[in-house]
């Protein structure tokens, strides 16, 4: 394993539906030379920041390309959170910042768009999943509070700067 961390910066958004329901994507490569497997953690849209790219722009990209939404920069929320992790994938160690925004309301059947080699090979589910399922726990989840960090989102439209998660 590589000793120094490819720093990776990322966008990642909360999509809510109109009833409070989150749509997450389930992460099954443990590693880019593996096979998928089950599920490990569910987790939000979103990918890297490439060159001369704004967070912003990266948030919709990947919505584009992930889940087949198209929408205006304008319409994302925050950012909300923001969340630093460390950790392997395959041989590469990496240190990622994640910025995370906010997309209430949304209608929307999920088709990839533009799937990387990689994430055509992860073949990941999605899921809408209600707060009570993510409260009754089971799942692992990135970020590990989001439970709770959806109840704070439920208040309603964020407003302070973002908060630092875990």
């Amino acid at each position: 394993m590589s000793e120094r961390p490819v720093l990776r910066t990322t966008a990642r958004v909360v999509v809510l539906d109109p009833g409070g329901r989150v749509l997450l994507l389930g992460a099954r490569l443990p590693g880019p030379a593996l096979p998928p497997g089950e599920v490990l953690f569910w987790y939000t849209p979103g990918g890297g920041v490439e060159d001369g790219e704004t967070l912003r722009g990266a948030a919709v990209r990947e919505l584009a390309e992930e889940i087949g939404l198209r929408t205006d920069p304008a319409s994302l929320e925050g950012p909300v959170w923001l969340r630093r992790h460390v950790g392997s994938f395959g041989e590469q160690l990496y240190d990622t910042r994640e910025t995370y925004f906010v997309l209430r309301d949304v209608v929307h059947e999920v088709v990839p768009g533009a799937l990387t080699e990689l994430e055509l090979l992860a073949d990941e589910p999605h899921r809408w999943w209600t707060p009570g399922e993510l409260v009754a726990g089971g799942v692992d989840l990135v970020p590990g509070d989001l439970a709770a960090l959806l109840a704070e989102l439920a208040a309603g439209r964020w407003t302070g700067p973002p908060r630092v998660v875990a």
